[in-house]
């Protein structure tokens, strides 16, 4: 009898040891693929948030494997109970370990789109060996994603297969011992503590965004959050946002502000007044004898462009000398942190135009003007194209889509593609070296200031050892600083190149030339790579350069301000300057993460949605205990949001 006692205890601690062991295993492979994604212990580009505390590296670590080992545990003992009196031991651990095992790995497979991957990391590790190097590599490099996936689930399948009949033909040779019921106290007690712990980690942004992105956290955090929404408002207790109203469907976090009706539907700044009137719309057309426009916009470069040095040396005399004889904006700022969005506010003038909103291209092609577009990104990436009208506008189409031949990075992915300046110029010849006689917008899109820096065939006005791609990190980051703004040193020059050509061409006279970004960038300064994720004037303070002396830029001005600024300098009429302050706001308009605002002489005040605080200068309070001017500043702020929005659903 204590034989078999024994011998029963053992093979319960069998059954938890192959859950434990098969939880870690599968809880490791989707921490690798976690981290390189989303980077969640050294940050990366475009991450806002890192673990970078060995306490929070600690408290993520267990509430993430907690919930991990909760998911495969509960998998193990629904297992358990259906096939402990028909099966072996033996299969029944190898199904076990078969069945938990796959549905994270397939769950973790699916989330992280792992195909995208191994397409990335062959992107930029074998693209160069291709057609002269590694002949077997290059095979790799052209095999398809679906015929690549079919691979990896003919493996799996052989995998399985191969080993249930090994437990099969194992489990014959031994009695089947008597089994001990699997226990699911533990699991019980787990199931209780967990939502302790997740509301513990809520309390820190940093484990709250990595826990979330561990599937088996985010699925229990979620039905968390969805069992306490009792008022069925999308909002629940586990949230990053918590619903303060939880009876209350009309009020909940980031809820349209209905004007006027005496309620506090968001929770921020009390009740919205909606403005008496629509602003007005700028003139949709020129006159006759108009002035060419060409429009630079360089890719993620700084404000600081115009003043940097580097080694004694101007980064960028050319923008610098057109500063010098024509105007420049101090205080000029992009919206949003992202491209796509950028330059839908530039050439429509609103900050989320409708199906087809006025836009640059669409008025100066009613004046009569040849449209031609030298883009070295896709511009039909996030709809670019489609919300300015500049596809179907432009006599001249050319972008990293069209010219395949010419793509500096083999990797397919839109965001990816990139043309150098040199190819765009050389486009620019051929396409317009006549024609000048009818007025002409020509559009140019610059992009080697995009991560990471550098791309073959650049030449190095700076340093000439860039750093390598693989070696970005906080740690490089002068070296990181370098490579950038090398990078902007080589765009700078290629529009000196450009400004020659429209001499040579004897059109300079007769152009306003127009040079800007569509966003900044932020190297580490904030502890950030990148741009998007923080309202910060790294990533929102950008150049504007007009070739024209004279024009009143002093005030701020925002990209939305861009049209009618430059339909009235192309007028020949003075531009009004923009008055109120520059909105900024992170990810959609209607539920942003962050939302800013910037006012004269740079003073920029960020209000976190998730954690309500206010961030004004170096001072960061809670919103909830702000009072007198500091309160009326946030306020201002939550008041121009409402009014974005309010503008938004009136079609502007």
């Amino acid at each position: 009898m204590q034989d078999e006692a024994s011998t029963t205890r053992s093979s319960a601690r069998i059954e938890q040891a192959t859950v434990l062991l098969t939880a870690l295993a599968t809880f490791v492979f989707e921490l690798v693929l976690a981290e390189r994604k989303y980077g969640l212990f050294t940050g990366g580009f475009g991450q806002s948030h890192a673990l970078r505390t060995p306490a929070e590296i600690a408290s993520f670590l267990l509430l993430a494997f907690a919930a991990h080992l909760l998911v495969a545990t509960a998998l193990a003992l629904a297992l358990y109970r259906l096939t402990r009196r028909r099966w072996h031991p033996y299969v029944r651990r190898f199904l076990s370990v078969a069945v938990t095992g796959g549905v994270a790995v397939t769950l973790v497979i699916a989330k992280f789109e792992l195909l995208t991957y191994f397409s990335d990391a062959v992107s930029f590790q074998l693209l160069a060996k291709l057609g002269g190097g590694s002949l077997v590599d290059a095979m790799l490099f052209s095999l398809s994603e679906a015929a690549l996936f079919g691979e990896v689930i003919a493996a799996a399948a052989l995998a399985i297969g191969a080993g249930l009949w090994l437990a099969i033909r194992f489990a014959r040779r031994r009695p089947a011992a008597r089994q001990a019921p699997m226990a699911g106290r533990g699991l019980l007690v787990a199931a209780l503590c967990l939502p302790v712990a997740a509301t513990a980690a809520s309390g820190n942004a940093d484990v709250r965004y990595a826990a979330d992105r561990v599937t088996a956290y985010g699925l229990i955090r979620r039905a968390l959050d969805a069992a306490t929404d009792f008022d069925r408002d999308g909002y629940g207790l586990f949230g990053a946002m918590v619903d303060r109203a939880p009876f209350d469907p009309a009020r909940h976090p980031l809820a349209y502000d209905i004007a006027g009706n005496g309620i506090d539907e968001d929770g921020f700044g009390g009740d919205f007044h909606a403005p008496a009137s629509l602003p007005a719309e700028p003139p949709a057309t020129t006159p006759a004898r108009a002035k060419h426009l060409v429009l630079v916009v360089l890719e993620s470069t700084r404000a600081d462009i115009l003043t940097k040095v580097i080694d004694g040396r101007p980064v960028a005399s050319n923008l610098r000398a057109l500063a010098a004889a024509g105007s420049h904006a101090p205080q000029a700022y992009s919206h949003v942190g992202f491209t796509t969005d950028s330059l839908k506010a530039l050439f429509t003038g609103r900050l989320v135009p409708g199906p087809g909103a006025p836009s640059l291209f669409r008025d100066l092609k009613s004046a009569g003007y040849r449209i031609a577009v030298f883009s070295g990104q896709p511009e039909d990436f996030g709809g670019i194209s489609a919300a300015t009208g500049m596809r179907g506008a432009a006599d001249v189409f050319v972008d990293a889509e069209t010219l395949k031949a010419d793509r500096a990075f083999g990797f397919a992915a839109q965001s990816s593609l990139l043309v150098d300046e040199g190819k765009l110029l050389g486009q620019f010849d051929r396409r317009l070296a006549t024609g000048w006689d009818r007025p002409t917008f020509a559009y140019l899109n610059f992009q080697s200031a995009h991560f990471p820096y550098h791309h073959p065939g650049m030449r190095d006005p700076i340093d000439p050892h860039p750093l390598p791609r693989a070696d970005i990190a906080p740690a490089n980051r002068a070296a990181l600083e370098r490579t950038y703004w090398n990078a902007v040193a080589y765009a700078d020059s290629r529009l000196g190149e450009l400004v020659a050509r429209l001499k040579a061409l004897g059109v300079w006279n007769d152009t306003l030339l127009v040079v800007t970004a569509d966003h900044g960038e932020a190297l580490f300064d904030d502890g950030f790579l990148g741009h998007g994720h923080i309202i910060d004037p790294q990533q929102t303070h950008i150049p504007l350069v007009l070739n024209r002396a004279n024009v009143d830029l002093s005030a701020p001005v925002g990209l939305t301000d861009y049209r009618a600024l430059i339909l009235a300098q192309l007028g020949r009429r003075a531009g009004r300057p923009a008055t109120g302050p520059v909105f900024h706001h992170i990810g959609d308009l209607e539920a942003p993460a962050a939302i800013g605002i910037t006012e004269g002489e740079g003073r920029q005040t960020v209000l976190d949605l998730e954690s309500r605080t206010v961030r004004s200068g170096a001072t960061t309070a809670d919103y909830d205990t702000l009072a007198g001017p500091a309160r009326a500043q946030a306020d201002r702020l939550v008041a121009e949001w409402e009014r974005q929005r309010w503008l938004k659903r009136q079609g502007r």
